[in-house]
C-alpha cells in the first residue's frame, strides 16, 4: 500500500526551527511524567515492541508525542497523525518525524479530506497494532482495510467517544480484533477525565476570552466522570454551577453534590458559560439559542464537535465575526451575541492557545497506554476480538510507578486480611 499524504515536514517551513521548539515542549513535558520516564528505560533495554509496527491517531502535542517516542524506543516502527483537525502543534508533529522510527503525518487545521487521507498514509504501514484517540483509525481499518485485521494484534483506544463507538461496534459483531478500553480503567478514568478535562477545559476558556468565573452561571452538559470534572473545577472558582443530564442517576448524583440540576431548556435561560461533557449530539439546538442571554460563552468538552449545532445557530444569525482569537460572535436578529470557542470542537485542545490536560495526568493515562500495547504484544492471543477491560494488575502497576515517584507510600493486605477477603466462609 502506498501513501498519498506525505508526511509533516513536507507542509513546513524552516522545518529545523520547527523541530527544535517542539523538542522543547517535550523535554519540558518529559520532566513531569515520571511513569513514561520509568517505562522508558524498561522499553530501552528490553525492546518488548520489536518487530512491531504501530498507527497511531492521537492529539499530536508535548505530552502525546513523550508517548509516542516511547513506543518507538521500545522497538516499534510508528506512524501517527492527528485525531481532531485543530489539536495538532505542528513543531512537536516535526520533532517527532525527526526520530528514525516515527514518520509523523499530522498537520494541524486540516480539512476532512486531508484529515482522512493522513489516516490512509499512516494504515499504508501497514500496521500489527492501533493507538486511537476516538476510533477514527479503527473504523477506517474495518472500513476501507480489511485485508489487513488478520495481521492486527490488537489496538488500544484513550477516550470516552471512541469507546462508546466501539462498544456499538463491537455490539453490531463488527469489530473484528481486540482492543483495550483504556478510558474505562480506574488511573484514567478518576484522573484524566476529571481532573484533566475539569483543569483543562476551564483554563482554555479563561484564557481564550480572558473573562472570570466568578458569580457566573456556569451550564455543564452532561455528568459523566468529565462532567463531574468540569462542574467541581467551576464551583472551586466561585461559578454557580448547572448541570443538565439524561441518565437519572446521574442527575441525582449531580443533586446530590449541591448543584442545581434542570433541564437545557430551562438552563439555557440562565447560563452565561455553556461546557457540553456528553460525547452526543445536539445537546445545544435552536430552541436553547433562542432564549440565552446576551454575551453568553459556548464550549465543547466532547470529543467531536457535534454537540453545540453550529448549522442551527448560524441558521439563526444575521451576522458572524471572529470577536478574538478562537471566539467566533453570532450575532442574532434582536442583537444578542453568541460566542462559540475552539468552532466548537474540543476546547482544551483546539483553541489556539489551547494545552490540553496538565502533564501530570497525561503521565498517567499514557502510562496506560504503554503498558496495553506492551500487553498485546506478550499476550495478544490470550483476547478474543472484542472490547476489553485493561488488566488490572497493569492499572496498578502505573499506580505503583507513580506513587513511587511521588515518594507516597501505602499499606498492603497481610495474608489474613487476602484470605479473608477472598472467602465466602467467614460469618458472624
Amino acid at each position: 500500500m502506498s501513501a498519498s499524504y506525505p508526511p509533516v515536514t513536507e507542509h513546513l517551513a524552516d522545518v529545523d526551527a520547527k523541530r527544535e521548539e517542539g523538542r522543547r515542549k517535550m523535554d519540558w513535558a518529559l520532566q513531569h511524567m515520571p511513569i513514561l520516564q520509568h517505562l522508558r528505560e524498561s522499553f530501552t533495554a528490553e525492546q518488548p515492541l520489536a518487530g512491531q509496527t504501530i498507527a497511531m491517531a492521537m492529539h499530536v502535542e508535548a505530552k502525546t508525542a513523550n508517548l509516542v517516542e516511547l513506543l518507538a524506543d521500545g522497538g516499534a516502527e510508528v506512524a501517527i497523525t492527528g485525531c481532531n483537525p485543530l489539536s495538532t502543534h505542528d513543531d512537536v508533529s516535526a520533532a517527532l518525524d525527526a526520530h528514525e522510527n516515527i514518520t509523523s503525518y499530522a498537520v494541524r487545521g486540516v480539512d476532512d479530506e486531508d484529515y482522512y487521507a493522513a489516516i490512509d498514509s499512516v494504515i499504508a504501514h501497514d500496521p500489527t497494532i492501533t493507538v486511537d484517540d476516538g476510533m477514527d483509525m479503527i473504523k477506517v481499518v474495518h472500513e476501507e482495510y480489511p485485508e489487513l485485521i488478520d495481521s492486527i494484534i490488537g489496538g488500544c483506544e484513550e477516550t470516552t467517544t471512541g469507546v462508546h463507538r466501539l462498544r456499538a461496534m463491537d455490539a453490531d459483531g463488527e469489530l473484528e480484533y481486540p482492543v483495550f478500553a483504556v478510558n474505562d480503567t480506574p488511573m484514567k478514568r478518576l484522573f484524566d477525565n476529571v481532573h484533566g478535562t475539569g483543569e483543562s477545559s476551564l483554563a482554555t476558556i479563561a484564557m481564550t476570552t480572558n473573562l472570570s468565573f466568578a458569580g457566573k452561571d456556569v451550564v455543564v452538559g452532561g455528568y459523566g466522570y468529565c462532567g463531574k470534572g468540569v462542574a467541581k473545577k467551576a464551583s472551586g472558582q466561585n461559578a454557580n454551577v448547572i448541570v443538565t443530564e439524561v441518565e437519572p442517576r446521574r442527575a441525582l448524583e449531580a443533586h446530590m453534590e449541591g448543584y442545581d440540576v434542570m433541564p437545557m431548556d430551562e438552563a439555557a435561560k440562565q447560563g452565561d458559560v455553556f461546557i457540553t461533557t456528553t460525547g452526543n449530539r445536539d445537546v445545544i439546538t435552536k430552541e436553547h439559542f433562542e432564549v440565552m442571554k446576551d454575551g453568553a460563552l459556548l464550549a465543547n468538552a466532547g470529543h467531536f464537535d457535534v454537540e453545540i449545532n453550529k448549522e442551527d445557530l448560524s441558521a439563526l444569525a444575521v451576522k458572524e465575526f471572529e470577536a478574538r482569537d478562537g471566539v467566533r460572535a453570532y450575532e442574532l436578529a434582536d442583537g444578542r451575541k453568541l460566542n462559540v470557542l475552539a468552532e466548537g470542537r474540543l476546547v482544551n485542545l483546539a483553541a489556539p492557545i489551547a494545552l490540553g490536560h496538565p502533564v501530570e495526568v497525561m503521565d498517567q493515562s499514557f502510562g496506560i497506554q504503554a503498558v496495553g500495547v506492551r500487553e498485546l504484544v506478550e499476550n495478544g492471543d490470550e483476547y478474543e476480538a472484542g472490547v476489553h477491560d485493561v488488566p488490572d494488575d497493569l492499572d496498578r502497576e502505573v499506580a505503583e510507578i507513580k506513587l513511587a515517584a511521588e515518594g507516597v507510600e501505602h499499606d498492603t493486605l497481610s495474608e489474613d486480611q487476602r484470605e479473608y477477603l477472598e472467602s465466602w466462609q467467614h460469618g458472624t
